[in-house]
């Protein structure tokens, strides 16, 4: 992975087209570098969440040239790296296991790490999971519990409950949730090692109840749309 940090690191100082067309070979090596690594993730993750099976290394990771037409920001290249792997690809809009690496003050997610879930749900399946959520928090809650090492990012939260339910309903706190997202940043030790591909799988494998609980949800949606 030192490879790979290096290169985002560079990019980072560098990141215009003249200085990329003259040192493309680094980033050839970084993203080959990176497709292998996310390829054993990809394999580890398909053999503990069956929906995921048949996803192509295609399916699940990004183009790292960048689209600026609507950004203020114009740089041309992305400073991270990221496989997001789901049923039906990154663009299902369904929960998955997405692994991130970034460099020094790419300030894109702020550090190295697993996020499992789902982000920027839309409107129906937010309803829908919150309706779960109401009538089965207590499975919710066991999914985020066996998911121990994993934080729950209320950062987007909503100010008050939905008023679809009780404020003092038992649940409360996760009624408000706009997105649903678990995080855990990677070690530094962990990311350097050899035991990388295998400590990502099995952090992984420990969200899959958590992502079951929002694809069943989000799935009930799309199968009655």
């Amino acid at each position: 992975m030192k490879n790979i940090i290096n290169f985002l690191n560079l990019i980072i100082a560098n990141n215009n087209r003249p200085w990329f067309q003259q040192h493309k070979d680094l980033y050839v090596n970084a993203q080959n570098k990176f497709n292998a690594v996310a390829e054993q993730i990809l394999l580890g993750i398909q053999k503990f969440d069956p929906l995921t099976r048949g996803l192509t290394l295609k399916d699940c990771t990004y183009r790292f040239y960048r689209d600026t037409r609507f950004s203020p920001d114009k740089s041309p290249y992305k400073r991270h790296f990221g496989l997001f792997v789901c049923p039906n690809g990154k663009k299902s809009g369904l929960a998955g296991y997405y692994f991130h690496v970034e460099g020094q003050g790419a300030e894109y997610l702020g550090q190295n790490g697993l996020y499992p879930g789902m982000y920027q749900c839309e409107p129906a399946i937010t309803r829908s999971i919150r309706e779960d959520i109401s009538t089965n928090g207590d499975d919710f809650v066991k999914a985020l519990k066996k998911a121990g090492n994993f934080s729950i990012d209320f950062s987007s939260k909503l100010k008050k409950v939905p008023k679809e339910y009780p404020a003092d309903h038992p649940y409360a706190e996760y009624l408000k949730l706009k997105d649903f997202c678990l995080s855990q940043p990677i070690p530094d030790d962990i990311l350097y090692s050899d035991h990388l591909v295998e400590w990502v799988v099995d952090e992984f494998r420990s969200c899959y109840d958590f992502n079951s609980f929002l694809n069943r949800s989000a799935m009930f949606v799309m199968e009655n749309e």
